[in-house]
């Protein structure tokens, strides 16, 4: 389960919070109530990105680009 932090304490704390998300913590920052963004440790090591590896995995509609209806 994510922490829950709002603005004001993440600004007061942000050393703290940055400590523990590279310790594999999730922290949900919010503002008036409402999630905001996520503080999450940084993963260098991604690895080269592989063309054509959604291939078969993804399907687009054929009316994708129609126009949409008038309301």
């Amino acid at each position: 389960m994510a922490a829950v932090v709002n603005v004001t304490e993440a600004k007061a704390q942000l050393s703290r919070l940055i400590d523990e998300a590279a310790g594999g913590k999730r922290i949900v920052i919010g503002k008036a109530g409402r999630p905001m963004a996520v503080l999450v440790a940084f993963d260098e090591d991604q690895g080269p990105r592989r063309l054509g590896s959604w291939k078969g995995r993804v399907q687009i509609a054929e009316d994708f680009d129609d126009p949409l209806p008038c309301l």
